[in-house]
């Protein structure tokens, strides 16, 4: 990945085909973090994570000392760790927005994803993949408000929300309806962010090769 560059004090564990790990990864190339990505494996981990994680889980994030173990204050940590460029609006209640739009994405998006995924060809899957399109299609209207999603900059939210566009052929889904559009371009937008680019492990770059 495009983000490593020399030996760090910080390391981070990352599952390579995870939307999870994903969204870490997009917050440490977009602030330039010189990190070491360890690609890990998920069904068979290293000794050194159970001793770190207790959970013995991915991704997990390794500062000196400091071993963190849920990706979204993973990346409130980086944030606040790496000041420039800031990835959370600095206002109050627009922070609290963010949050709140990122739990949303958790409730809504996320565990649908990981539905389909874990069964790809499961009755259950099919639901959950009509479900899925569906509420990206209803949601599409917003990403045409502005560059980014509710936003003037580029912001966690996007860091959340990307990696879960970039694996829809992987999920099985199309979105050729006119109504897409403003969501196509989105993600047109995205993509082509240098530090989404950075962000991708060789695994991930397959989805769409």
């Amino acid at each position: 990945m495009g983000v490593v560059t020399k030996r760090s004090s910080m390391t981070f564990f990352s599952d390579p085909t995870s939307h999870y790990s994903h969204r870490v990864r997009i917050v440490l190339a977009e602030k330039g973090v010189t990190v070491d990505v360890v690609d890990v494996d998920p069904d068979n981990p290293p000794a050194e994570l159970a001793d770190m994680n207790p959970y013995n889980a991915l991704p997990t994030l390794v500062d000196r000392d400091l071993v963190l173990y849920e990706p979204n204050i993973m990346m409130e940590y980086l944030d606040e760790r790496f000041p420039h460029p800031p990835l959370l609006p600095v206002y109050p209640v627009a922070r609290a927005n963010s949050r709140l739009m990122i739990h949303r994405i958790q409730k809504d998006w996320c565990g649908l994803v990981d539905k389909i995924l874990a069964q790809p060809g499961a009755k259950a899957s099919d639901a959950a993949r009509k479900e899925l399109k569906e509420s990206l299609l209803a949601t599409a209207p917003l990403f045409a408000e502005m560059p980014f999603f509710l936003s003037e900059e580029f912001t966690i939210v996007d860091c959340c929300i990307a990696p879960i566009l970039w694996r829809l052929p992987a999920l099985g889904i199309e979105l050729n309806e006119k109504q897409a559009k403003p969501l196509q371009k989105y993600m047109e937008s995205i993509f082509a962010r240098e530090g989404f680019k950075a962000s991708l492990s060789d695994l991930e770059e397959d989805i769409r090769s």
